[in-house]
């Protein structure tokens, strides 16, 4: 009986809150939306395994601009490329705010550079833009590390003696030796089992960000906290790579040359040293840490996908694959190695190198942005503390900026001269202040690791075109591409 009478009490007490909330929700004109349930919000009403696509259908509803509760989390989704440009870029400085996404700040206790504010966001950013931009990043000496470790993925994938393999080892194993040489200052053998562990450990943490528990555990992170579940076992491993990045940072310690910094960690360890002494600096060394830790998971798996993603796509479409491959033997031919300079002279190439970007939409979602005060928006207030949602899928799949948004079409990239033309819409790195500090280096990597990738082999898998599957394997946080065993024919 008391049991059910203290049921009874928490049921009415949470409708009181949820009722409460509701015509708070009236008196701050909130953006419009479905009504939810108490505790658990709107969660019955999204795809589990895709909420991005329930979201894209409710703005049919309620308009681009529309509040959904993730539970007890408010959140604003900003839908169409109009409304997420005059938020992202139009009222840049309202919507600079990074929401504290609990397993983000789990695994990095709210340093580092991506879910950072304020003043810590704006110093480390700045900084690591500097950074990169001076060892390299969109540059001739960034371009030379690319090319260098384009040799070994051409090598590692001519042993397979054009017999069935699956690219995700080769393509992570040569994205991930890009960050290291920016970050650590040295490449890693793909036989070395330790730099293996590493990036398996990097895989693993994205398949749990994009899979339903892991979502689960962003929106109800104190209830996760207490039981046990995959959920630990990632945060153990998550800790694994940090103590290989502490690691690291020690031996940069041991052997710094103030003079002669030799990457990202000798660069912030300098400026570590000259700002010691003032209270308010970020530059210490858990920062050091979330901020290394960031570049690293951010940099390897996401790109490594996108090439995976672009296998994928040349296996599906040959025609394509073919045009790029005669493209390519007319202006670079097959003995030098592409350059950045060459892509202005490879509309087509750039054109497929675009959509497969845009057709990938690898975060649909977006990073979620956060209201760090009140926000007023289109005639409507976003209060502070709420989440805010850049739907990127509804930008790379809006049907008035694309002519067809479901399917894969480079012409989308070309005027009618087969020139290359840009779409205000490419928005897949997403935009204005939070817009990702890598873009340069991905589509830099992209370009020249596939360029060097055809002029050697022709694509395919022992199933045909048709076995192939451009729709995500798994789809929440990140779209990640199917994986295939496909086969690498050496051109004569």
């Amino acid at each position: 009986m008391e049991w059910s009478v203290t049921l009874l009490l928490a049921g009415l007490i949470a409708a009181l809150l949820w009722l409460f909330r509701l015509r708070s929700r009236r008196r701050v004109c909130l953006p419009p939306g479905p009504s939810g349930l108490p505790i658990i919000g709107n969660l019955l009403q999204l795809d589990k395994r895709a909420p991005f696509k329930t979201m894209l259908k409710l703005s049919k509803s309620y308009g681009p601009v529309m509040t959904v509760y993730l539970g007890r989390q408010r959140a604003v989704v900003l839908v169409g490329y109009d409304a997420v440009k005059e938020a992202l870029v139009d009222q840049a400085d309202d919507f600079t705010g990074r929401g504290p996404i609990p397993f983000l700040m789990r695994a990095t206790r709210g340093y580092g550079l991506v879910i950072s504010n304020g003043e810590r966001w704006r110093q480390l950013r700045r900084f690591t833009l500097m950074t990169l931009r001076d060892f390299g990043m969109g540059r001739k000496g960034m371009e030379e590390w690319i090319q260098e470790e384009s040799t070994h993925l051409l090598a590692r994938i001519d042993d397979t003696k054009a017999t069935p393999f699956d690219p995700t080892y080769f393509m992570s194993c040569t994205v991930s030796n890009v960050i290291c040489c920016l970050v650590f200052g040295q490449r890693f053998s793909y036989d070395d089992q330790h730099f293996l562990s590493l990036l398996q450990i990097i895989n693993e943490t994205l398949m749990f960000g994009s899979s339903p528990f892991g979502q689960l555990y962003n929106i109800f992170p104190r209830l996760m906290e207490r039981l046990p579940g995959r959920h630990q076992k990632v945060f153990a491993r998550i800790e694994k790579l940090k103590e290989f990045i502490i690691k690291k940072i020690q031996e940069h310690q041991d052997t710094l040359e103030p003079a002669s910094p030799r990457d990202y960690i000798d660069c912030f360890l300098n400026r570590l040293n000259q700002e010691k002494d003032i209270p308010t600096s970020e530059f210490h060394h858990n920062n050091l840490v979330a901020t290394v830790l960031n570049l690293y998971l951010a940099g390897t798996e996401t790109t490594s996908s996108t090439l995976r993603f672009a296998l994928n796509v040349l296996v599906k479409h040959p025609e394509i694959q073919e045009n790029m491959q005669q493209e390519i033997d007319t202006v670079i031919g097959r003995q030098r190695c592409p350059y950045m300079e060459d892509k202005k002279s490879l509309p087509f190439t750039d054109a497929v190198l675009h959509e497969v970007h845009r057709f990938m939409d690898i975060v649909p979602m977006s990073f979620p942005h956060y209201a760090l005060q009140d926000i007023s928006f289109r005639g409507y207030t976003i209060p502070k503390a709420t989440f805010i949602i850049p739907l990127l899928h509804s930008v790379l799949k809006e049907e008035k900026q694309w002519d067809t948004p479901w399917s894969f079409n480079p012409q989308h990239f070309l005027d009618q001269k087969g020139n290359f033309k840009q779409n205000p819409a490419f928005l897949p790195f997403s935009a204005g202040k939070r817009a990702c500090v890598g873009e340069s280096l991905a589509r830099m990597e992209l370009f020249l690791f596939l360029a060097s990738l055809l002029q050697r082999f022709t694509f395919s898998c022992s199933g045909g075109p048709d076995s192939v599957d451009l729709s995500p394997e798994y789809s929440s946080f990140a779209n990640l591409p199917r994986r295939y065993e496909i086969i690498a024919t050496p051109r004569r």
